[in-house]
């Protein structure tokens, strides 16, 4: 990961709050404002977004507490494949675990590294603590506050993919994402879902070419 994901590079939610704040009370200054909002946050990612499968049915299966312990056995998957990715995992929301990389081959390959740490605990899991998950990945200048949160169109399309539309053990990327790959190193084929009145179009990951 390069220096500028570090955190001591990025102002937290305290500065974020106050230029809002500022943009609230001063409309006046919000073109100046908003330039110092992406001085200060703004930087161009690679986006993961990995949600876990199951979480209904297994939580009234088994309990709140079967889940819990679940989260945490895919937090100890998923952690060591982001980083060994050049990557950094933002934060860990319920079952949803948001990562951030400077290119989309990044996310890509941490995604399948993710998924085969998962098939690897699953030979060794009995079956009602299997782990599966499905992942969204998006890539475009973001919102990065601090080293706990992240906004952007991306992110919300990542989100939209990964919780939404990706089945299990699926990876799908945004249109953004997928033009940035190495063209001749993944296949990958077009899809659109409707979500309400409108449409996402996206990539589903098939296979790597080399």
């Amino acid at each position: 990961m390069t220096d500028k994901f570090k955190k001591q590079d990025r102002p937290g939610r305290a500065y974020l709050k106050r230029l809002l704040s500022e943009r609230n009370q001063h409309p006046e200054r919000i073109a100046h404002i908003d330039e110092a909002l992406r001085d200060a946050f703004q930087c161009k990612v690679a986006i993961l977004i990995l949600d876990m499968s199951g979480f209904s049915r297994l939580t009234e299966q088994y309990g709140i507490i079967h889940f819990l312990a679940m989260i945490h056995q895919m937090e100890q998957g998923a952690r060591p494949a982001v980083t060994g990715n050049g990557g950094h995992v933002l934060k860990q929301e319920a079952d949803n675990l948001f990562a951030i990389f400077d290119h989309p081959a990044q996310a890509l390959e941490a995604a399948l590294d993710i998924f085969r740490a998962f098939e690897a605990m699953n030979t060794v899991l009995p079956d009602e603590r299997d782990i599966y998950g499905c992942i969204g990945i998006g890539y475009g200048d973001t919102l990065v506050i601090g080293d706990d949160d992240l906004f952007g169109a991306e992110v919300n399309a990542a989100c939209k993919l990964g919780e939404d539309c990706a089945a299990p053990t699926e990876i799908l990327l945004t249109p953004a994402a997928y033009l940035a790959l190495p063209q001749d190193r993944y296949l990958c084929t077009p899809d659109t879902f409707a979500m309400g009145s409108r449409k996402l179009d996206c990539y589903r990951y098939r296979q790597r070419l080399l």
